[in-house]
């Protein structure tokens, strides 16, 4: 190659460009240039997740308040910080370093797990930019301190703005960064090394397609009584799924929108959008009678599947096992001064809308009533988890008839078939056998 193919810059330019350079190796060096660079990290990992690299079957059209409102909160903080007193600049590093730190911790979850791709490593360097702010707080507080005075005044007059930052940093982080990053988290993990595939049982594996367009990933196994079953998460019911269909059942597994193997954002709230769809599918299988088609939902899947049943009569009979408390419900359950984290659980559904994109669902309670004259069976743990315990017995005086309820003595959350599988299957396979197989 010649020489002469790459000019050499002028003596000028290079000069420009080194001038350049040398001012914007100052400014990371400064307060506002560590501070500026790492939201700049932080915002790039937004824009990545949401409009350079959308989950599959997605677009930037569906990420517009999860993108736009986050870059809108980053800019306007690069852009006031400057303005602000030590203190708030602290409280203000401290607080959208956490958050960013949360933005980021999906990607550490799935390069641990070992399926990382796309936007997770922008999410690395979000986190190391979280990081990054939440030290810096203490550094600024450290150099904004008075040296003039007394040593006893300074020394009382440090200690009082160490404690009001550090009241500060605990109110931000209980009320903002944990709900904030908590929600982000659930919009962003899922399962991912499970999958229907893994069902152990002769099936076929089965493409469908959501009415918003989304791909899922499902595994049938055919049915043998003309009845089937869809089990809601699959990859989490697994042991539930070869019991029915050691029974005769159809039973039809799917991997939820953003998890496994299907396309889409992980967003929960929108699952009734799955269970319809693998539903429908059903009606038209030739092994399958349209009019005998039930739900089995499992912790999250069983609120999902109520909702599902409530909109659509393509179930005929939902078994829902630890259905508790959708996100950002609870503070009706507090009591005495933990009335005080009410705030917390305001900013926990706002964060989600955000992330998800979608507007919250209704409460259960005024939902599982428009399911009857279809029969519904609930199960639950005592104590179990998520509010299951609290929110069971609401949901069954609000339920029509036909309806079941059990507790399950000694089980953990979601595990009844462990903790009494005899009775265990008694009771769901003659809840089907009732609802399906009778006429």
């Amino acid at each position: 190659m010649s020489d002469h193919a790459f000019p050499t810059p002028p003596i000028a330019e290079r000069a420009v460009w080194r001038s350049k350079l040398s001012h914007l190796l100052a400014f990371a060096r400064t307060e506002r240039g560590v501070v500026t660079l790492a939201l700049g990290a932080i915002g790039l990992h937004v824009v990545d997740d949401n409009y350079l690299q959308p989950a599959r079957g997605t677009s930037p059209l569906d990420h517009l308040a999860s993108g736009l409102i986050p870059l809108a909160i980053v800019a306007a903080v690069a852009a006031g910080y400057p303005h602000l007193r030590a203190g708030a600049r602290a409280a203000m590093a401290a607080t959208l370093g956490a958050i960013g730190a949360a933005t980021g911790f999906p990607g550490l979850y799935h390069l641990y797990d070992g399926s990382a791709s796309g936007d997770h490593y922008t999410g690395l360097a979000a986190l190391a930019a979280g990081l990054v702010l939440v030290a810096a707080a203490p550094v600024v507080l450290w150099k904004s301190r008075k040296t003039s005075g007394r040593r006893r005044r300074r020394y009382l007059r440090r200690a009082a703005s160490v404690g009001i930052a550090a009241a500060t940093a605990a109110i931000a982080v209980t009320f903002l960064a944990l709900p904030i990053g908590f929600s982000y988290g659930y919009t962003h993990i899922g399962r991912t090394s499970a999958s229907v595939d893994e069902v152990g049982l002769p099936h076929e594996s089965v493409t469908l397609t959501t009415s918003d367009g989304i791909e899922l990933s499902v595994a049938y196994v055919p049915s043998k009584n003309r009845a089937a079953v869809v089990v809601f998460p699959g990859a989490a019911a697994l042991k539930e799924a070869r019991m029915i269909a050691s029974n005769g059942y159809g039973v039809l597994l799917l991997d939820p929108r953003g998890q496994g193997k299907s396309g889409g954002d992980n967003v929960r709230w929108a699952g009734d959008r799955d269970l319809i769809a693998a539903a429908e599918y059903l009606q038209t299988r030739s092994d399958v009678d349209p009019d005998r088609i039930a739900g089995f939902g499992s912790s999250v899947g069983g609120e999902i599947l109520i909702e599902a049943a409530a909109q659509s009569d393509a179930f005929a009979a939902v078994v829902s096992e630890g259905a508790g408390l959708r996100i950002g419900e609870g503070a009706d359950l507090l009591k005495g001064a933990g009335r005080l984290m009410t705030p917390a659980f305001t900013t926990l559904t706002l964060a989600t809308m955000v992330f998800s994109n979608h507007a919250p669902p209704p409460p259960l309670a005024e939902r599982i009533g428009l399911i009857a004259p279809r029969p519904v069976f609930l199960i639950y743990a005592d104590p179990g988890m998520g509010g299951e315990k609290e929110r069971q017995p609401g949901y069954y005086a609000a339920a029509g008839q036909p309806k079941q309820m059990w507790k399950v003595p000694g089980a953990s959350h979601t595990g009844g078939i462990d903790a009494q599988p005899a009775e265990f299957e008694r009771r769901v396979i003659g809840f089907l056998d009732d609802a399906l197989l009778d006429d």
